[in-house]
């Protein structure tokens, strides 16, 4: 079975029980990734894991290198990758400290790049259902497992931060009818898309950002202590995930490229079959060397 990749970011830096092996650097195409890569196994399991934004939070969401980020992944094996995130809720009824396993996003982002196919060759996967059905029914039921609040499904709208949210803003966004917001989502999402990779990710409700009038405005102290309270069953769940991730999963997603490649093969150069080999090899393989 190929390792599960772990992104984190504020208040999971670690995996509870993780035997640590390697810490690994990669050189990726797209530049380096927001820090090593940390190698180990989980009872048997082979886990890869990444601080999203750099030990010790050196980046903010509008800093990281998500593309790095993610072929880093892919090119350690990686065929799923189970995120974890800070968000602030658009709805009443999701209240701080409750999760959320949205499996839709609202990209709203405009100053980060998002493909790893941006020229030839031209490639347009299928975005509709973005998450991985396998890894979501995962988190939720464990969530469940672990007395957690939570909520199976919704809308995640993704902003380039690194401020938060005007009043004018959080009132559009909850009129859109989403139903959490956050800075990493909907940018993670598709790039494992393209990357042939299952994603799955657990919403930390920590604020109702600014739309709610008698509650208060979010800030860095309210969300980085909402976080402590839930980061013990954060990764408590992920750990019982990492253990029941099957290897044959009966998705769609290890070949989302399958059908998205529509440049002819001729026209893509072996510089560019080289250079994105860990992406589309088993459909544009480099033959030099």
């Amino acid at each position: 079975m190929n390792p599960i990749g772990i992104t984190g970011g504020t208040g999971v830096y670690e995996i509870v029980d993780l035997e640590v092996t390697d810490q690994v650097e990669v050189d990726t195409p797209f530049g380096q990734p927001s820090d090593h890569y940390i190698i180990g196994r989980l009872h048997g399991v082979d886990v890869v894991f990444l601080a999203r934004h750099g030990r010790g939070h050196k980046l903010p969401a509008c800093g990281v290198n998500y593309r790095a980020n993610i072929y880093g992944f892919k090119s350690l094996g990686c065929d799923a990758l189970l995120s974890v995130s800070a968000v602030g809720s658009m709805k009443e009824e999701y209240k701080p400290t409750d999760i959320v396993v949205p499996d839709q996003f609202v990209d709203n982002t405009k100053r980060r790049e998002s493909t790893f196919f941006p020229g030839n060759p031209a490639v347009h996967v299928d975005l509709a259902d973005p998450t991985c059905p396998v890894l979501g029914d995962l988190l939720y039921e464990s969530a469940v497992a672990e007395g957690a609040t939570v909520h199976k499904g919704g809308a995640y709208v993704c902003i380039d931060g690194p401020a938060f949210s005007t009043r004018a803003e959080s009132r559009v966004y909850r009129g859109w009818g989403v139903d959490v917001i956050g800075m990493t989502g909907a940018t993670e999402v598709k790039l494992c898309r393209e990357a042939e990779m299952c994603y799955g990710t657990m919403s930390l409700v920590t604020d109702y950002d600014v739309w709610k009038e008698d509650a208060e405005d979010v800030t860095i102290d309210a969300i980085v202590k909402i976080l402590h309270e839930n980061a013990e069953t954060a990764k408590s769940i992920l750990k019982d995930v990492i253990m029941k991730v099957p290897a044959d999963r009966g998705c769609s997603c290890r070949d989302s490229l399958k059908y998205a490649i529509v440049s002819h093969p001729d026209t893509v150069s072996d510089e560019t079959r080289r250079r994105l080999g860990a992406l589309t090899g088993k459909y544009l393989p480099y033959e030099g060397d």
